[in-house]
């Protein structure tokens, strides 16, 4: 009887796919050791006053993303604006999206890679402000797409979700997260299409929104004084 294979340990297979990708970015351009860069992303990722864009997180977006993949014009840059998209991330700014499209800026071309693919990742780090790319943006599409994908899960796998949003925000008193949160969903519902892609459309689209619209008429039930 031989033993069963011991699974990797999640850091180390995302460390794996961190040099795969970057080094598929290169070109076949040299560069420096890929293991630095995992490691300093990593550790922004494993900051303490993240509940929900952790590693776990990271982890579903290039999951997704490898499901998303031939749609993608460039999918090695979608994996490596999945990377950067939330690096910086502070629940008390509001420019965390700019400053991850920046670190890329400067990260990037240090590690190897080349000026175009540097740009159009910074591009799309920055368009998941809004997660509303251009008709035809194939790469946009991928990584939005990917990102909002949490918003399809069970009702379970949502309201863990949710509840990991309002930790992450909990210097907020509830009233003010209520009406902010509130906000972003509504943003999220007037959107033509919460989803682009195909697969995203077909497979996601109903589920997210039926998950919005329970989770904005929770926030007003919980409001209601009565």
């Amino acid at each position: 009887m031989t033993d069963s294979p011991r699974p990797r340990d999640p850091r180390t297979a995302l460390v794996d796919r961190w040099r795969d990708t970057l080094l598929a970015a290169r070109s076949g351009a040299p560069g420096p050791d890929p293991l630095p860069y995992a490691e300093n992303l990593l550790a922004r990722w494993d900051e303490p006053q993240r509940r929900y864009h952790t590693t776990a997180h990271l982890t579903a977006v290039l999951d997704r993303i490898d499901t998303l993949a031939g749609y993608a014009a460039d999918v090695h840059a979608v994996r490596l604006a999945a990377w950067f998209h939330d690096a910086v991330y502070r629940p008390d700014r509001t420019e965390n999206e700019e400053r991850s499209a920046a670190l890329a800026e400067r990260a990037l071309p240090e590690a190897g890679v080349g000026e175009a693919v540097t740009e159009e990742v910074a591009r799309l780090v920055r368009l998941t402000v809004t997660h509303d790319p251009a008709e035809g943006d194939g790469n946009g599409e991928v990584l939005c797409d990917a990102d909002l994908a949490v918003l399809a899960g069970s009702p379970q796998e949502y309201a863990a979700y949710a509840a990991q949003v309002r930790e992450e925000y909990g210097f907020v008193p509830d009233e003010a997260f209520r009406a902010g949160r509130a906000a972003v969903l509504r943003q999220l519902l007037a959107l033509p299409r919460l989803f682009r892609t195909p697969h995203g459309t077909a497979e996601w689209e109903a589920r997210a929104r039926h998950n919005l619209v329970t989770e904005l008429e929770l926030l007003g039930s919980s409001s209601d004084p009565r």
